[in-house]
């Protein structure tokens, strides 16, 4: 299968700290991690380790970062050729502080201030479309031209390029933050019956799949007519940095392959929650072997 993704490509270097930093002090830190990001190329990334066919859609500067970004999709087999080089911008660029006491992290992005739009002519067919809510007008062509594709969004936040393709895509995946803005309602994870209200809220003006992920808890989604929870696995994350990506990732692969929508979100649970135990998005993906062969009952405790 042929599988696009489009959406924002950054250049990520992450410093990982023992507790998170104070204001006016100094910090000596052993190394940076360098290397690309961006929901949806992090998705494609994923998908091309696990020896899937991906293209990388997006917009780089004709930098030192963006030549980064190329160069490690190209090491991965992954076709760049939708890659829109922008000659006079900067790549976007995201610092993101790992802190490994509690694994969470926090994240500074410069983004260029007159972002170009995208210029490239994607006129190939593919089988499977992943955004991340950029571009949304490419995308949108992407569907129109692709009617059969599987189309899938990762709905990391509510704004106007999301919103505006949450109604067309086939599979809604989003943050329990874009679910909780939308419907403007809160969800209570020891409260199942919250969670069903929003969803059900979402339900009456989306009616494709939707899935609303819940961090540590898993995801929420209706399997055979009833609103289920599909729990996650317990780990001592060090960095969650891409952990969301590489779960929308892993959701697409399962998805392809014919898996049934409750394996499909426990393995893209797993994959995510796996990929917490490691440094920095790319750096971090598990192997497909690790993920179907992970013991649950050794290993890590299902929530």
């Amino acid at each position: 299968m042929k599988i696009m993704c489009l959406g924002h490509l950054t250049y990520d270097t992450t410093l990982l700290t023992n507790s998170y930093p104070e204001e006016n002090e100094k910090y000596h830190l052993d190394n940076k991690i360098e290397c690309g990001g961006g929901p949806a190329p992090n998705a494609g990334y994923l998908l091309s380790k696990w020896r899937e066919n991906v293209f990388i859609a997006g917009i780089i500067g004709n930098d030192y970062q963006g030549m980064n970004i190329k160069d490690e999709c190209e090491k991965m087999k992954i076709n760049t050729e939708y890659i829109d080089v922008g000659v006079d911008i900067h790549t976007d660029s995201s610092y993101i502080i790992a802190n490994a006491e509690n694994g969470s992290r926090t994240i500074l992005t410069a983004k260029e201030k007159n972002h170009p739009e995208y210029s490239l002519d994607i006129d190939e067919p593919f089988d499977v479309l992943m955004f991340d809510g950029n571009e949304p007008d490419v995308a949108i062509k992407l569907m129109e031209d692709n009617p059969d594709a599987i189309s899938i969004l990762d709905a990391g936040n509510l704004r106007e390029g999301t919103k505006k393709l949450a109604p067309l895509v086939k599979y809604l995946v989003c943050s329990h933050d874009y679910a909780e803005d939308f419907t403007d309602m809160k969800i209570d994870y020891d409260d199942i019956k919250t969670v069903e209200k929003v969803y059900n809220k979402m339900k009456e003006t989306y009616k494709n799949n939707i899935i609303i992920t819940l961090e540590k808890a898993g995801c929420f989604t209706e399997i055979d007519g009833k609103g289920e929870i599909i729990p996650s696995i317990e780990v001592k994350p060090i960095d969650s940095t891409g952990a969301g990506d590489i779960f929308h990732g892993a959701f697409a692969y399962f998805l392809i392959h014919d898996y049934n929508m409750r394996d499909v979100l426990r393995y893209a649970n797993i994959t995510g929650a796996l990929s917490t135990l490691k440094v920095g998005s790319r750096f971090s993906m598990p192997t497909l072997d690790e993920v179907l062969g992970y013991d649950k009952e050794k290993d890590v405790e299902v929530l």
